[in-house]
């Protein structure tokens, strides 16, 4: 095992502040997605230095164990184990590499924690099936590794983004970079980032899916907003028309007419299974999708992030893009309640840019141009959130208010 610092280069963090500690790919097989030295310590892996002569395929496969247990986020709760076969992880790293194949990289990095599914392919097997050196960096400061001039792909998480655009020579000095991102709604800063960037030096692919059902689709990002497109190992499956739970099982009813609302149930070979269960072969994934035909939809939002305020319907995650784009601050997040008046309503959590930098009433104010109020606003010191981004509905009691209404 060897240690490498990552190099001074303009506005990347003098040498010594990130050490990638050399792994090589049995030690990172053989360690496990879970372990804490492969999640909290930044480390680099040269997949493109194995003997060609090696079967890649067989090599990973032997070095992983038969079944794989991952955790969901905890964003919605308590963490939950999934369950995959070694057989599934390496099938489905095989069609996340082909999102980025075609734009010929040449190395990797991610921020994508290996604990979870997205970083354990995106970060561990995607580079392996594509014989790459990759560079894994679990923290938002730190140096980054020398572009080089290289083609980069960028396995990205939300905070992703801020990153690359403080970083913004680095940026310039990549031959190309080919982002993956899943976990979580694009964040504004990714629209930044293109909008700074000489056009055509970066392609945004986004991967939408989940721990359970693994990937469901992709799209190459454009402006327009393009549909999702279906994996070419999933397809639609009926629905019982209810859409109120998740889980696998599917009744007999179709699965929406074209344009219509629906609920998105998908069939699919890499579907996870709890322990001690048998696999499913449907899910229902809480998401509400509009099919446009039998490979394509467009995402209408997903069921715990829908409230229905005295009939209108109010999508959470859109309203928090709008409002991100008019409010300065180091953070915000709507969460979903419910009310002894309305039946369903969200309340508003804020962190200021630094203290006595907003007050209630002005984040009231900003909201109110979206015509939308939340039932309250608090103002707090930080939002708990997952190591890949993603909201904690349960938020913990810690947070200390700078102020709230009601």
């Amino acid at each position: 095992m060897t240690t490498q610092s990552a190099p001074e280069h303009g506005d990347v963090a003098p040498p010594g502040a990130v050490t990638y500690t050399e792994v090589s790919p049995q030690e990172l097989l053989a360690s496990g997605f879970a372990a804490p030295r492969i999640n909290d310590d930044p480390w680099l892996v040269r997949w493109d230095l194995l003997d060609p002569g090696v079967d890649v395929d067989r090599f990973v496969l032997d070095g992983l164990a038969e079944t794989v247990d991952l955790e969901t986020s905890g964003s919605t709760g308590p963490s939950r184990s999934w369950r995959r076969t070694r057989e599934q992880m390496w099938a489905e790293a095989g069609l996340l590499a082909g999102l980025i194949e075609r734009d010929r990289p040449e190395a990797l990095l991610s921020f994508a924690p290996p604990r979870h599914v997205y970083g354990a392919l995106a970060s561990v097997l995607v580079p392996a099936r594509l014989r790459l050196p990759a560079w894994y960096r679990p923290r938002y400061f730190g140096a980054l590794p020398d572009p080089r001039d290289l083609r980069w792909a960028v396995v990205a998480v939300p905070w992703t983004f801020s990153i690359l655009r403080r970083h913004a020579s680095w940026v310039s000095r990549t031959g190309h970079l080919s982002v993956l991102h899943s976990t979580a709604t694009l964040p504004l800063a990714a629209e930044s980032l293109l909008e700074e960037t000489e056009q055509g030096r970066i392609r945004l692919v986004e991967v939408f899916g989940s721990t359970e059902a693994g990937g469901i689709a992709s799209r190459a990002w454009a402006p327009d907003l393009p549909p999702w497109e279906l994996f070419a190992d999933v397809e639609f499956a009926p629905h019982d028309g209810s859409g109120d739970e998740t889980g696998d099982g599917a009744g007999g009813e179709a699965g929406g007419a074209s344009g219509d609302e629906t609920p998105l149930v998908v069939r699919s070979p890499r579907l996870a299974f709890r322990p001690g269960d048998a696999p499913a072969d449907v899910w229902r994934t809480g998401d509400y999708v509009r099919r446009l035909d039998d490979r394509t939809f467009r995402f209408d939002g997903r069921r715990d992030r829908l409230v229905k305020i005295n009939g209108r319907r109010v999508d959470l995650d859109r309203l928090e893009e709008s409002v991100r784009s008019v409010l300065p601050c180091a953070d915000l997040a709507f969460l979903p309640v419910t009310d002894a008046f309305s039946g369903e309503n969200f309340d508003l959590l804020v962190v200021p840019e630094g203290e006595g930098a907003l007050s209630v009433t002005e984040v009231r104010a900003a909201v109110g141009r979206f015509d939308a109020r939340p039932r309250q606003v608090r103002l707090v010191d930080r939002i708990d959130r997952s190591d890949t981004g993603k909201l904690r509905r349960l938020q913990r009691p810690s947070l200390s208010d700078a102020g709230a209404d009601t």
